[in-house]
């Protein structure tokens, strides 16, 4: 049976313009106050106009304990530097990414396309 106050209970935190050492620790404790047993949160970087390594970091670690709690997080609307980041970084595979806030709604709705862990540690890959 579908709950039929999903839509209710999606969170969207929306991103500063850089997400970068200086403020990834504000961030990350900014996701992290949504991650709870079961949640489900869309996280929104359409005001990201940089992202550095710690900037991904602290996406990961967002993925990971979400994972360990059962919640999922989607990433949408990133562009420009912010994506390429994600995408250069190979974090754009390990993340659930979306084009939209709709599209991230409805794959919280869908259920969990495949476990993150098993995103993050590959069977035979190698390194």
């Amino acid at each position: 049976m579908r709950d039929l106050n999903i839509e209710k209970s999606i969170s969207t935190v929306m991103l500063p313009a850089r997400v970068d050492s200086v403020t990834a620790a504000s961030v990350e404790t900014l996701l992290l106050a949504e991650v709870r047993p079961n949640a489900r949160i869309i996280v929104d970087g359409s005001d990201v106009t940089y992202m550095s390594a710690a900037g991904v970091r602290t996406l990961a670690t967002v993925l990971h304990r979400a994972a360990e709690v059962g919640a999922r997080v989607v990433l949408c609307r990133f562009s420009g530097p912010a994506a390429d980041c994600l995408l250069v970084s190979g974090f754009s595979e390990l993340f659930d990414v979306a084009e939209n806030t709709a599209d991230a709604a409805n794959r919280l709705k869908r259920g969990p396309v495949g476990d993150p862990a098993e995103r993050l540690h590959r069977r035979g890959a190698t390194g």
